[in-house]
């Protein structure tokens, strides 16, 4: 590493997806940066198996959703069994495409899909990936700038950088978290679950749905990842560790239910881990320039599929406002909103995937006699269904950079992605710029403003997607973030114009 530099305007700690997300976006911006991991190449187990269309809409600004396609699979809902495996109640998910153009629940296997983040990143040359290097320090030395020491693991070799901004993308375990004196608060939930993959060729014959086995003395949960994969959690007993559970042998008992018919040979054994499940959210994910992202911020159980998702959320949050603080279209308050704007967002996730693991496995005998009475009328119960399947989130709170207005609902929520013209969606048409949606006409001085903030307009002729969608929200016009966030709307299409940001655009932001 002697071409280590003195000075990078960001540093990343972390190549996962959420540090290698963050980086590409900055890159697309014209921003260098420096993305520092202690190991040499991706994980190889398979951790993370779900995102959604929300992730999967970013993925496709990074410019890898039809990568992303080849190697993932569209889940098609889920299913409530009982101890026994029978059907207590089934949510269907269609597969199409939802309001933001993509499947609302996908299936992949996370080495791949690291890997596949890892080869995108090396067409912009804005961002550079340095394994082997293990970060032992990171201090704030003056208000702008920060210090980062790591030692090179193959060489031993100590190096120190400087940069503007840090960003703390390195897991449950951060350095920079310790280094912004944040401390993980216990949202009270902790357990022991036996994570299994298996590969087999073999045909299973079951449900292209995930499987969810509400007992509350072994929990499990069932889904197919890929053609060939597959993935089971159970919920460990206090006597059991994943030792336990070694081989295919000592695994079948658990998921004989799934795979009767084959033989043992024909399944492959991938990984068998033990994880203890926790639901934990830093106090504070900032301190001066150094930040913290993803595990490092908060961590969920998986009964939801959001641990992964929250991660990208966050750097695509952060990332496209570092970039208008760097190159100068943003003040320096507007990174003040990623912590706002996130840190709410992601403990409601957290809360609803506890509410939803309790509603499928508290209670003992008497909630699971609870169960057998309710979960096969959920359907009736108004609502409930599309909270099951709706991979929609919550409206970001409010902030500088997201101008909510009583009686107006889109600040705050993505905008929706149909397809405009010539087949090309808005994310497409727009690209990494902000855009103005309108419903009417733009005076000439009103296009001249737009115009002269950078932004794009985008007309919501009647009865489109994009009309519709402004009519539901009381508004004749919407300003939506790079991010694809709606950042205020209103009646007035003349205010609403002159709150765009002046955005300039690089010649990287038109690249990316």
């Amino acid at each position: 590493m002697s071409d280590i530099p003195d000075f990078v305007p960001v540093v990343i700690v972390g190549a996962g997806p959420t540090g290698v997300t963050a980086a590409t976006k900055l890159a697309q911006y014209g921003v260098d940066c420096l993305v520092l991991d202690r190991w040499e190449d991706v994980y190889p187990q398979p951790r993370a198996v779900h995102l959604d269309d929300e992730i999967y809409r970013l993925l496709g600004g990074l410019g890898i959703a039809e990568e992303f396609a080849a190697i993932s699979r569209p889940a098609r809902g889920l299913q409530l069994r009982d101890r026994d495996m029978r059907v207590m109640a089934e949510f269907h998910r269609e597969c199409s495409e939802s309001a933001n153009g993509y499947p609302q629940a996908n299936m992949f296997d996370q080495p791949e899909f690291e890997a596949l983040l890892r080869r995108n990143l090396k067409h912009f040359p804005h961002a550079v990936l340095r394994g082997n290097a293990e970060v032992t320090e990171a201090v704030q030395i003056c208000p702008d700038r920060v210090q980062v020491a790591f030692t090179d693991r193959v060489s031993g070799r100590e190096h120190r950088l400087e940069t503007r901004y840090l960003l703390g993308c390195d897991g449950a375990n951060s350095l920079v978290r310790t280094a912004i004196g944040a401390r993980m608060k216990d949202l009270n939930f902790q357990q022991r679950w036996l994570v299994v993959d298996v590969a087999t060729v073999a045909d299973l014959d079951q449900w292209e749905g995930v499987h969810q086995v509400c007992d509350p003395h072994r929990a499990a949960t069932y889904m197919r990842i890929g053609d060939t994969r597959y993935r089971w959690e159970f919920r460990l007993l206090p006597d059991e560790t994943a030792d336990d559970y070694g081989t295919m042998a000592a695994l079948y008992p658990l998921i004989r239910p799934w795979v009767e018919g084959v033989e043992l040979g024909e399944l492959d054994l991938v990984r068998v881990a033990e994880y203890t499940f926790r639901a934990q959210v830093a106090n504070h994910w900032r301190r001066g320039n150094m930040f913290i992202l993803g595990d490092a911020a908060h961590l969920t159980p998986p009964f939801i599929g959001q641990g992964l998702c929250a991660g990208l959320r966050d750097a695509m949050n952060l990332a496209w406002k570092l970039a208008g603080v760097v190159n100068g279209w943003l003040p320096e308050g507007a990174l003040d909103t990623y912590e706002r704007e996130r840190m709410r967002h992601a403990r409601y996730m957290i809360r609803f995937a506890l509410a939803m693991g309790a509603a499928m496995t508290a209670g003992g005998e008497a909630g699971n006699l609870i169960r057998r009475v309710l979960v096969p009328r959920l359907h009736l119960i108004p609502g409930v269904r599309d909270k099951i399947v709706d991979s929609t989130t919550p409206a970001l709170r409010s902030s500088a950079l997201v101008q909510k207005a009583r009686g107006r609902r889109l600040a705050g929520r993505l905008c929706p992605n149909p397809i405009l013209a010539k087949d090309k969606r808005f994310d497409e048409v727009v690209g990494a710029r902000f855009a103005l949606i309108t419903s009417g006409l733009l005076s000439p001085s009103q296009q001249d403003e737009v115009s002269r903030r950078g932004a794009l307009v985008v007309p919501a002729h009647p009865g489109t997607e994009l009309a519709l969608w402004l009519r539901a929200g009381r508004a004749r016009a919407a300003v939506v973030r790079p991010d694809r966030t709606v950042m205020c709307a209103g009646r007035d299409v003349g205010e609403i114009c002159c709150r765009i940001p002046a955005f300039t655009l690089t010649s990287a932001t038109r690249a990316g």
